[in-house]
């Protein structure tokens, strides 16, 4: 359950928002926020039309002796209010509470963490997300205004995002499978490494000829692999 003042919404742990063509289930933490958490009040929400999950909420943050009222959407309130049980989370932790795709996470973290106002702190500090980051409370944001608006990101950027997301997971699931391949074979020819790393990517994604090419070249580059010196179709096995 979720604290809220008088005439406050929702009444329900979860609410739905429209991500693309699909509708999408946000579930919100259900707990009661404590005297020491940051955000203890979610107050005013708003729910806007029915289903949609677009509506606005006002959160109290405390941050160090200050409180800054926060107004962003419901989404972003649910997600906020995760970090009143701890200060550290993990992208799969939160995606895995919330239960929201890779897409509509990163539209959330994006609009936390890399734009105008930092309320979680993003390791690393960049602004491409994979499973493997963590967000951190940011006990020291400060601004010079007690009430402040966190919109969610354009969806021009957002698109971006996702797809620089997309594209580094497939980088690692090549990757992964070329050194598989390798490991098991120690010498291979080129199409024949081109031809079983398609079989065993094609179960998660349909790979690029041309992306695995650049990811056999990096991996040389990187000594895991080299080409036989008589034959540059041939490649060998080193790590």
């Amino acid at each position: 359950m979720i604290t809220t003042r008088p005439g406050g919404e929702p009444k329900s742990s979860d609410t739905k928002w429209e991500s693309g063509k699909k509708e999408a289930t946000l579930q919100f933490p259900e707990r009661n926020p404590g005297e020491g958490d940051p955000f203890r009040n979610w107050s005013r929400a708003r729910v806007g039309e029915e289903g949609s999950g677009l509506g606005t909420c006002h959160i109290n943050g405390k941050f160090g002796q200050r409180t800054i009222e926060l107004i962003v959407s419901t989404h972003l309130a649910g997600l906020l209010l995760l970090f009143n049980t701890r200060d550290l989370m993990s992208y799969t932790d939160i995606q895995t509470i919330l239960n929201v795709t890779d897409e509509d996470l990163v539209r959330l973290l994006l609009s936390l963490s890399c734009a105008k106002y930092k309320i979680l702190i993003k390791d690393p500090n960049t602004k491409t997300f994979s499973k493997n980051d963590v967000f951190e409370f940011n006990s020291k944001f400060n601004v010079g205004m007690r009430r402040v608006k966190t919109p969610l990101p354009r969806a021009d950027e957002r698109k971006k995002v996702v797809e620089d997301v997309v594209e580094k997971d497939r980088r690692y699931a090549i990757d992964a499978a070329i050194v598989r391949i390798m490991k098991g074979s120690k010498v291979l020819g080129y199409q024949q490494l081109v031809s079983e790393c398609v079989e065993k990517l094609s179960r998660m994604f349909k790979p690029d000829i041309k992306a695995i090419k650049k990811r056999i070249e990096d991996l040389i580059n990187r000594d895991y692999l080299e080409r036989d010196k008589e034959n540059p179709n041939m490649f060998r096995y080193l790590a």
